[in-house]
């Protein structure tokens, strides 16, 4: 779960402008993520809570939520975009074997639930999750491959992304946050901000 976590962060630093498109919490390029996505993640990662001991963990709520899962999913769009143009792929076997290593890693099927809430993953997004770190993976493979040294990688998979944002351009509805081009990340919207216009429902 570190490592998901890892890669979520790694470049959790991307996206917004204004949304035009109704339902759409976010867009890039052809692709459009809803609110209802957005919301689904949100939803199940809180009622997974309920069967879960919470007392020592951390856990994102309200905005910060929002900002996180609304992040997970234009990343993972991004992760995927970049790939692709750099000629990577990801089987569904692959994203098996690494599900089948995670379960195992966390104490099995009864142990997942808890593994998945300290992380704050939604449980039907775990796939979404393996996809993107795998991808996270192979660009780093890739860029090793090229000479990049080690310790520049998480650099490097972010320039790429950050890259691949403005070559397909995003959108961000701005209930989510705002976009601050000076350091590439998600930051939530002051409330008393004139700039902010309320989100299309």
């Amino acid at each position: 779960m570190k490592k998901i976590l890892a890669v979520v962060t790694l470049v959790s630093t991307l996206l917004l402008s204004g949304c035009s498109q109704v339902g759409a919490a976010a867009t890039i390029g052809d692709v459009k993520i809803t609110q209802a996505t957005v919301q689904s993640s949100i939803d199940s990662i809180l009622a997974a809570r309920v069967g879960v001991d919470t007392s020592q963990m951390q856990l994102e709520t309200g905005e910060a939520l929002n900002l996180s899962q609304l992040r997970f999913h234009l990343l993972s769009v991004l992760l995927r975009k970049t790939a692709e143009e750099l000629e990577l792929s990801v089987s569904k076997a692959e994203i098996d074997t690494r599900r089948a290593s995670i379960i195992e890693q966390v104490g099995g099927e009864e142990g997942l639930p808890s593994a998945l809430v300290g992380a704050g993953i939604a449980a039907n997004d775990l796939d979404i999750y393996i996809e993107a770190m795998s991808y996270s993976d192979k660009i780093s493979q890739a860029l090793i491959s090229n000479g990049v040294t080690q310790d520049q990688i998480g650099a490097a998979i972010q320039k790429l992304v950050v890259a691949k944002a403005k070559e397909l351009g995003v959108s961000v509805n701005p209930r989510y946050g705002q976009w601050d081009a000076a350091v590439a990340n998600v930051v939530a919207v002051d409330p008393a901000s004139p700039a902010v216009s309320p989100a299309t429902k």
